[in-house]
């Protein structure tokens, strides 16, 4: 998937649970883990209490979006 094609909101997987885009940098995706927590009070935002990830744009090459519109990815980590 290419860097336009996400918007704030996106929800999609990876190897390591569901994320929903926060925020969209020049060459990043920032994201946060929806699967981690049970208390989804804590995913309304911005400000969030939930920790943000970067996925750079090296990482999005492996972005894929399913029928359903969400996206879908093989095996990725974040980048802290």
């Amino acid at each position: 998937m290419l860097h336009s094609d996400f918007k704030i909101g996106d929800e999609f997987r990876t190897d390591t649970g569901t994320w929903r885009c926060t925020d969209i940098g020049t060459r990043t995706i920032i994201a946060i883990n929806t699967s981690e927590y049970e208390d989804t009070s804590w995913f309304n935002g911005p400000p969030y209490a939930v920790v943000k990830h970067v996925f750079n744009e090296y990482d999005l090459s492996g972005f894929e979006r399913l029928a359903d519109g969400t996206i879908t990815l093989g095996e990725l980590n974040p980048s802290s």
